[in-house]
């Protein structure tokens, strides 16, 4: 079976486009997180591992933004995907155990999407490749 060449060159195209769009997303999840820790006001956030609401935050911020900022200029990708990984595990199988489908709905396409990114990787166009 011969590779399209079309749609194989395409791969790294679709691969780049997946990854900003979907980071790009959870940085709206994020962003608002990191304003709020910076605002100086009582910090009010989840527990759901028992580490305290403030740590809780940071590692929420530290994933959602940093990570998705990594991932969205193509560096360290894949081990910059674990953090999300973990943080939409808690989220799906913590946070929301109990809820319907509707309520943990974006968490677990985000657990996939970031699963996916990690299995295939960031693709040709990505800072990783350019530093090899």
């Amino acid at each position: 079976m011969t590779k399209n060449p079309i749609l194989y060159g395409m791969t790294g195209i679709y691969l780049a486009f997946f990854r900003i769009v979907v980071s790009l997303m959870m940085l709206t999840h994020g962003w608002p997180k990191l304003l709020r820790l910076f605002s100086g006001e009582q910090i009010e956030f989840g527990d759901p591992i028992g580490i305290g609401s403030v740590a809780s935050l940071i590692l929420a911020v530290f994933a959602e933004v940093l990570c998705s900022v990594l991932i969205i200029i193509g560096f360290k990708t894949r081990l910059a995907t674990i953090p999300l990984i973990i943080t939409m595990l808690v989220v799906v199988f913590v946070v929301h155990l109990n809820d319907d489908l509707r309520e943990k709905e974006s968490a677990v396409l985000y657990l996939l999407s970031f699963g996916l990114i990690y299995f295939f990787g960031a693709g040709r166009y990505a800072l990783d490749n350019r530093m090899k």
